[in-house]
């Protein structure tokens, strides 16, 4: 590693220290020659190949670009974007491919991106599928509100949960009812035979 102040061909590492959530190392150099120290960082090269052959470095930037202007007139915050574009980095990342497509990027900015707002989704995912018509967008709405019943039905009141709370009741001893507890072992054999409990000595 060049000095940047000497350009002297050598340094020594004093200190190393990883950053970005892992995917960096950080480290704090010294010239032997003029004595000053800077930082490097390392990360790991991440390509995407486009559909054209060419590859080219993994740019969140480029994300962030492409998805505002799908965002175009939504309440979405520069600070929510720049979130969406570290999301799609750590779960390409997580793939542990140094290369992938660039339609494995569109893919997974999808997911982010529907969640943060279902406008800006449909506005990019039909520019990213090639929507040509107007049931391509119909489509796409119906399975957007599939899922939304999908989610009521998981978190909805269901009235066989109170029909079988209601029959548990009904098998509990008057005096138990509602308090949520069975009576003990003991007791309740007593009580079947016409016989009451003997009191606690």
């Amino acid at each position: 590693m060049y000095c940047p102040y000497c350009r002297h061909p050598d340094s020594r590492v004093i200190d190393s220290r990883t950053g970005d959530d892992g995917t960096a190392i950080r480290r704090r150099r010294a010239c032997p020659a003029c004595g000053r120290r800077f930082t490097t960082q390392e990360t790991v090269i991440l390509t995407v190949a486009k559909r054209s052959g060419v590859t080219e470095p993994f740019n969140r930037d480029k994300i962030v670009r492409g998805v505002r202007r799908a965002c175009q007139g939504r309440p979405v915050s520069e600070d929510q974007l720049a979130k969406l574009a570290q999301q799609v980095e750590d779960v390409i990342r997580s793939r542990g491919s140094g290369e992938i497509p660039s339609h494995e990027v569109g893919l997974a900015i999808l997911g982010p991106l529907r969640e943060l707002d279902e406008v800006a989704y449909l506005r990019f995912a039909s520019v990213y599928r090639g929507f040509e018509s107007l049931r391509d967008f119909e489509q796409e709405i119906a399975a957007l509100r599939a899922a939304h019943v999908n989610d009521a039905r998981l978190n909805e009141w269901r009235p066989e949960d109170a029909q079988l709370r209601a029959d548990e009741e009904k098998l509990r001893p008057t005096g138990e009812r509602g308090t949520g507890s069975a009576p003990a072992a003991g007791n309740r054999g007593s009580r079947q035979n016409g016989q009451q409990p003997a009191p606690a000595s």
